[in-house]
């Protein structure tokens, strides 16, 4: 699969401009993490990919037709978790899929939703009532209703929130491993489930694309911007973004980004989250 957008733009009847002419490619098979502060358009452009919004201007191509044009089509090769899914609570887990693989329209239903509930760690939950469930089993309700039909493309907006570190771990697996034949869009605040697994990164923030590339590509980039310190030995820290203050028997050590470090900090290797930050408060600078 190949999704070509062009352009786009998308401006809310309320005047709020999420998106500002984004130009992006997506294809499989590849895990991207999209990355980006609250109300960066984050969510805006999953809903444009699956067709819950259209654009105000600009082209989305599926493998080289219009979206538009192929949107059934689209929809019977997709897997999507929204941030705001909701589950009908007095449904039990088995019945709330059956119902979803009916709206999918699955042949065999019954084998593929016995085995997303597997997947997902569920088996003892199956004739449970939803509205049982803790939030991290709701959560991954969501997940197995997005991976029923082994679809060409899987969307999720935030699937790891109230996951307990085991459960993430669970997922980031199950992520990399529907990665390795199709098209897979994830999208989070956790910087380590993105290290972990994606192969891609896209950074957006109010609604423009900062970055695209590997992990390893934004990380370079942040080389030499990254240092550490301790409070008392601080002078003038204006144009330092401090991602991080540790209370240490010597004082409180800081580590922040920089364009350029003042002499009383020493450069530290940057970290994935470290190379996000400086990237943000580079842009936020401007």
């Amino acid at each position: 699969m190949e999704i070509t957008i062009k352009n786009v733009a998308m401006t809310y009847p309320s005047g709020k401009q999420a998106l500002r002419g984004l130009d992006l490619e997506l294809r499989s098979p590849s895990l991207v993490g999209l990355l980006g502060p609250n109300g960066a358009g984050k969510s805006t452009l999953m809903k444009l990919l699956v067709s819950a919004l259209l654009p105000t201007s600009g082209t989305i191509r599926v493998d080289g037709r219009p979206l538009t044009e192929c949107e059934r089509q689209l929809k019977s090769r997709l897997g999507y978790l929204p941030q705001d899914f909701g589950l009908f609570d007095e449904l039990t887990v088995a019945q709330f899929l059956d119902y979803m693989s009916a709206l999918k329209g699955l042949r065999n239903a019954k084998s593929a939703v016995e085995e997303v509930i597997a997947r997902v760690n569920l088996e003892d939950k199956a004739a449970a009532k939803i509205r049982t469930l803790s939030g991290g089993q709701r959560q991954r309700v969501g997940i197995a209703q997005a991976l029923l039909g082994e679809p060409d493309m899987l969307i999720f907006d935030e699937p790891t929130v109230g996951l307990d570190p085991e459960e993430r771990i669970h997922f980031r697996n199950l992520f990399s491993h529907a990665a390795q034949d199709r098209l897979v869009l994830l999208s989070t605040h956790i910087i380590e489930d993105v290290q972990s697994v994606c192969d891609r990164l896209v950074v957006i923030n109010h609604g423009r694309i900062l970055f695209t590339g590997t992990p390893e590509q934004l990380i370079a980039a942040a080389e030499g911007h990254v240092g550490v310190f301790y409070e008392s030995d601080a002078g003038e820290t204006s144009g330092l973004h401090i991602t991080a203050r540790v209370n240490t028997g010597r004082g409180i050590r800081c580590r922040a980004v920089a364009d350029e470090l003042p002499d009383y900090a020493e450069a530290e290797e940057p970290s994935l989250e470290d190379a996000y930050l400086y990237l943000i408060s580079r842009e936020a600078a401007q």
